[in-house]
């Protein structure tokens, strides 16, 4: 008989720490125009809204990529997503202006819909519902770690500025915009789309595999009388939606500004402001880590979603008042660490009550819907600096948004998660 634990634990080695990688590189393609921007120079408000258009563009194209994705299979639409995002973010360096920064951070929103809801459909594929929460902490790690590691080397990129003939800014779009394109062709040639496909596994830990996701499937088919549409009109997933909108506008409103932020309080070089800036993502990803295990091992999910959501309001509302450098980032430390570790026991929700199509489209809606805050986090942002002439009130935005996220988690732990109800594990 299959040893379950040494089953996922083969799983986890096999597979997460190549899908870390790829969202390390996805976080670097996305918010490296944080730190463009200290050579760049726009102006708040357009900074803020060229930073956030990105997430219209990817949430207008989300839901019909993953669906795709259902139909073809992970491998050849995750490499192709990693293949056409690579290509404009490389693009990049030929920005001129406002309007030229607008279309391609828009295309390039375009070109990496459906990457995140589709790694995270693939690992449904995966691991049953009492490994979830761990896996998505791990593959989430990619956000913390890619500030924690693209921080220093963007630094060290905009220090090539002027080097044959290309500020430092183009070079750091040049430079990050390469290793997606190669990763998305290793992905096309190699990535297995299911336990079937695995080399890594015997045809005993295949079944095995293949046998618990079914036996959920089945499960969660019974509980659950939902077909796609009801899936994408449930005011629980709508609900659901509210909550990853608050704590996305979090983490971007803060992602996008952190290098202003830090040299704002700091005056340090573009170089130290690098370094500077992954100190919240490093004590992030020791909280993501620990929480998401936290949630497996107890199966409680609601309140591992609320409780960090309240501490990162308490760090965001007290960096809003303390502009020394030292405790400004003590609070800012806190604010990520409380943000980023929602985002593993949040992912396990939609599981519980949603499979097949239902389950790819539920998680590409609360998703899309959840993307319009990172346009709406950076943009109010930038309007309320320009407004106010600092980060008081943005500081402030950031903090209450993720109060909303903790008391909307609250009042969903005591509410049907569905029509049909999931009578397994309501109050985790």
């Amino acid at each position: 008989m299959t040893n379950d634990a040494a089953l996922y634990r083969k799983i986890r080695w096999q597979l997460l720490p190549y899908l870390l990688l790829l969202y390390v590189i996805a976080w670097f393609d996305r918010v490296n125009i944080s730190f463009a921007q200290l050579q760049m120079n726009f102006d708040p408000s357009v900074f803020g809204f060229g930073a956030g258009i990105f997430f219209i563009g990817y949430a207008l194209f989300e839901v019909p990529s993953n669906l795709i994705l259902a139909k073809v299979g992970a491998r050849v639409w995750i490499g192709r997503i990693m293949v056409t995002w690579g290509l404009l973010s490389i693009a990049m360096l030929l920005v001129k202006g406002p309007l030229s920064f607008y279309l391609l951070r828009f295309l390039l929103g375009v070109a990496e819909a459906g990457f995140l809801p589709g790694i995270l459909y693939y690992l449904g594929a995966w691991f049953p519902r009492a490994e979830f929460a761990r896996a998505v902490s791990w593959f989430m790690l990619g956000i913390p770690l890619s500030t924690v590691f693209g921080g220093p080397i963007a630094g060290v990129l905009l220090n090539l500025n002027g080097w044959h003939g290309l500020a430092g800014w183009q070079w750091l779009f040049l430079l990050e915009g390469l290793p997606a394109v190669l990763l998305g062709i290793v992905t096309w040639l190699w990535l297995p789309n299911s336990p079937r496909e695995a080399r890594f596994l015997s045809p005993a830990e295949i079944a095995r595999a293949e046998e618990r996701i079914a036996a959920e499937a089945a499960r969660t088919q019974t509980q659950h009388t939902l077909n796609l549409k009801h899936a994408l009109t449930s005011p629980t997933v709508w609900l659901l939606a509210l909550v990853l909108f608050a704590c996305q506008s979090g983490s971007y409103g803060f992602t996008l500004w952190v290098p202003q932020i830090v040299k704002g309080i700091s005056g340090a070089s573009d170089l130290k402001v690098g370094f500077i800036s992954a100190i919240p993502y490093i004590a992030a990803a020791a909280a993501m880590i620990f929480i998401g295990s936290s949630s497996d091992r107890s199966g409680e999910r609601f309140l591992h979603v609320a409780l960090p959501s309240f501490l990162g309001a308490a760090g965001f509302a007290a960096s809003a008042f303390l502009l020394s450098p030292v405790p400004g980032m003590i609070a800012l430390t806190i604010a990520a660490m409380g943000d980023l570790s929602t985002r593993g026991p949040f992912w396990a929700l939609p599981p519980r009550f949603l499979t097949g199509s239902s389950l790819a489209a539920g998680i590409a809606l609360i998703n899309m819907a959840a993307s319009l805050g990172g346009f709406v986090g950076p943009y109010a942002v930038g309007l309320l600096r320009e407004a106010t002439g600092g980060f008081t009130a943005p500081l402030m935005m950031l903090a209450s948004l993720l109060a909303l996220a903790g008391v909307v988690t609250l009042l969903l732990r005591n509410a049907p998660l569905l029509s049909g109800g999931d009578h397994e594990g309501r109050e985790s």
